[in-house]
């Protein structure tokens, strides 16, 4: 097996096409690590959520990571990490950028039934208020695992 550095270039084309990740945050130095549905374009990842414990540790701690993997098998996989920052869209101020994060995430199928779903079975009300935030990306990192190494390729050729 081969492990590769991604550019940012390949990191940012392979979270364009992911939609679930993992978010990480933490609080007071305890992570917390969760499953996301998002969108990614250049600087920014999208979340559709509704208020809960990593919405709260966000608003007091909004540096965070996401995590997207793909996992083929164990010597053919990629992964990468975005670092940034927390940044919730409340109505009226961020209007246009709510907008725009719908409409990204619309494309998604099922886009919203994960944060939806998950808070209503747990408060049993229908009218769970949602909110959006998005993560401004500081720094993206990525590992490329492919198969078996060029030695062991050529030697299997002989």
């Amino acid at each position: 097996m081969v492990i590769n550095e991604m550019t940012e270039k390949e990191a940012g084309a392979f979270l364009a096409n992911a939609s679930l990740g993992r978010l990480g945050c933490s609080l007071n130095n305890q992570p917390y690590v969760v499953p996301i549905y998002f969108v990614y374009e250049p600087d920014y990842i999208y979340v559709l959520s509704t208020f809960g414990q990593k919405t709260e540790w966000m608003r007091r701690n909004p540096n965070v990571c996401l995590e997207v993997d793909e996992i083929t098998n164990q010597s053919q996989w990629m992964s990468v990490i975005a670092n940034g920052r927390y940044q919730e869209l409340p109505e009226p101020q961020y209007t246009s950028e709510r907008d725009h994060a719908r409409t990204l995430l619309e494309k998604r199928h099922s886009w919203c039934l994960n944060a939806l779903a998950e808070r209503q079975l747990k408060l049993g009300d229908d009218s769970i208020a949602t909110l959006f935030f998005r993560i401004q990306v500081d720094s993206m990192t990525g590992l490329c695992a492919t198969g078996e190494s060029a030695e062991t390729g050529n030697a299997a050729q002989k």
